[in-house]
């Protein structure tokens, strides 16, 4: 590895870090990045998020066992298909969408995603806000839409979904915010391997191909990351470093904006 390597892994290694710290793929970090510090165009973007969010989302979620035990993940199942019954369609549709839009508009998309999550962030993320969970056919079809409008936004913006996976299985089924982190990995894999393989599908898919040692670097950070996101998980607390994560998205959507 040279010196033009380290920032690539560097970069992989900070935003893989929020994938074992709080459930998070870091795409809506790394994609301004991909964009504005490496030159990316947005849909080549979106497909290196992609691939960096399947390395981050499938090493975090046995990374944070530790401290949310997988047989405690497997036990809220019902909670798991209710949203991939939704959102593998919304990914699916949402990756289709991607790939006909303009460059100009889907960093126009992009940006005005990435307010919205910082929105979520700021509300969703907030314990104390968690109401009664529905239950039997409400609860049914609320995660199924959840997970359907969820789908659409992860494979549009190229993200994991943990930003609204997490708030959602906080105010809809009652998890607690460690427990949703990693509930929200689990139904982020299987969401973004259809996401991926839709875009497989189209010529940009490509630039993986094209930017095989720039993949591999950044693939490299992110799983070092992702392992100590997961030794960090519950050392640092929600309520400071939420608001931190929802300020440096408001940042990324004026760059994303302004470089479309």
């Amino acid at each position: 590895m040279n010196r033009k390597d380290l920032p690539i892994f560097f970069a992989g290694g900070v935003i893989g870090s929020l994938g074992g710290l709080i459930g998070l793929g870091g795409a809506e970090f790394r994609l301004p990045l991909l964009i504005g510090l490496f030159g990316f165009g947005a849909l080549e973007a979106v497909i290196l998020n992609k691939a960096m969010i399947l390395v981050v989302v499938a090493s975090a979620l046995p990374f944070r066992a530790g401290t949310v035990p997988m047989h405690l993940v497997l036990q809220h199942w019902p909670a798991i298909l209710n949203l991939l019954a939704g959102s593998l369609i919304g990914a699916w549709i949402g990756a289709g969408w991607a790939v006909r839009l303009k460059a100009a508009t889907l960093y126009r998309v992009i940006a005005t995603l990435l307010v919205l999550i910082a929105l979520v962030l700021f509300v969703g993320h907030d314990p104390s806000a968690a109401t009664a969970p529905l239950s039997d056919l409400p609860l049914l079809a609320a995660g199924t839409v959840a997970g359907f409008c969820i789908g659409v936004v992860a494979s549009l913006l190229g993200v994991a979904g943990g930003e609204l996976l997490i708030p959602t299985l906080v105010l809809l089924f009652g998890a607690d915010i460690r427990l949703a982190g990693s509930l929200s990995l689990a139904v982020s894999l299987p969401t973004m391997i259809v996401g991926f393989a839709r875009y497989s599908r189209d010529k940009s898919f490509s630039v993986l191909g094209e930017n095989r040692r720039f993949v591999m670097i950044m693939a490299a950070g992110s799983l070092f990351g992702a392992w100590i996101g997961g030794r960090l998980l519950g050392i640092v607390p929600e309520t400071v470093l939420i608001p931190v994560l929802a300020a440096i998205l408001l940042i990324s959507a004026v760059k994303v904006w302004r470089h479309g």
